[in-house]
């Protein structure tokens, strides 16, 4: 069955394995999520499912989220839908982190850290310039935008200095370290997009 979770991105810490092995871990606050909607091949044309996470005081639910949160009672801040095919779940039902197991292995959807805007070097990886006489007085700046003759133009594409950071990534089969249910988190091996305390998106790896 195919499985899925919203959590919030607590940091990294490093376990040991039974063998000694030490393993980079991530910590995934992982739900508890609230089932807001289903949607069905019948009504909607595909099926998925609708979660909230982290609870939040119903002052700060304006009308139609109110009116969109009623039928599942949920007073949540954050909504995803997650395109989960033979999924069981109803409206109102409550996802914590025990639907993963240790082993299972998951892709991490987040919002990669902002850098505001940088150079070409940062950006993009390429080389400096010369540090030779001729050559400057910036080292770090953009080469050659291409011919003169023709076609006399920056080609579009071209890789330009620019705003960096803050898009949408996500990380591919990744393995579940351990489940601990108690403190509702998971430890997902390696790292995961998005700073500290940024919201994340688990699902079970669909292409392992």
């Amino acid at each position: 069955m195919n499985k899925a979770i919203i959590g919030k991105k607590l940091g990294m810490t490093q376990v040991f394995l039974n063998d000694g092995t030490m393993v980079p871990v991530t910590v995934i606050q992982a739900g508890p999520c609230t089932v807001t909607q289903v949607k069905t091949q019948a009504r909607d044309g595909y099926d998925a499912i609708q979660l909230g996470f982290e609870e939040i005081p119903e002052r700060k639910i304006n009308k139609p989220q109110a009116g969109h949160l009623k039928a599942s009672g949920a007073k949540v801040k954050y909504l995803h839908e997650f395109k989960l095919e033979g999924s069981s779940l109803d409206v109102g039902a409550q996802v914590t982190c025990d639907v993963f197991a240790a082993g299972d292995f998951v892709d991490v959807t987040g919002i990669t850290k902002g850098h505001g805007f940088t150079g070409v070097i940062k950006r993009w990886n390429q080389h400096r310039l010369k540090e030779t006489h001729g050559v400057g007085p910036v080292h770090r700046e953009v080469g050659s935008m291409g011919p003169i003759s023709s076609p006399s133009r920056v080609m579009p594409g071209k890789n330009l200095p620019g705003h960096y950071g803050v898009e949408q990534v996500t990380v591919l089969n990744l393995s579940v370290v351990k489940v601990d249910k108690e403190r509702g988190v998971l430890l997902v091996k390696g790292a995961v997009p998005g700073a500290k305390n940024s919201i994340v998106y688990v699902r079970n790896a669909v292409k392992k």
